[in-house]
């Protein structure tokens, strides 16, 4: 089975937002801290614009690549991945609210 590979700005990129959102939704589900909520919201915001430079980076540079490595175009998918994760983390947290 051929190795699916991604480019290294687009891996820690999604790998940082993914788990940096991860702990953040951990920790205001043990401690529900009311600043764990602002935080993360700020978070959101900041990470969204991140990642939406980075994955326009990524389509340009899939796009304008004629060879055959389409690393960029993998990463594309792998940070759009971000977008129903998000989404589900904060159904997550709207539902863990009294």
């Amino acid at each position: 089975m051929k190795e699916i590979k991604y480019s290294t700005l687009g891996r820690n990129t999604f790998l940082t937002s993914f788990l940096s959102g991860t702990l953040l939704l951990i920790l205001y589900l043990i401690t529900k801290a009311d600043f764990l909520l602002i935080l993360g919201f700020y978070f959101v915001i900041i990470t969204a614009v991140v990642n939406m430079l980075v994955l326009l980076y990524e389509l340009l540079e899939f796009l304008t690549d004629i060879s055959d490595k389409k690393s960029s175009g993998n990463s594309v998918l792998l940070l759009l991945v971000n977008i129903p994760i998000t989404m589900l983390y904060m159904f997550i947290i709207l539902n863990s609210n009294p």
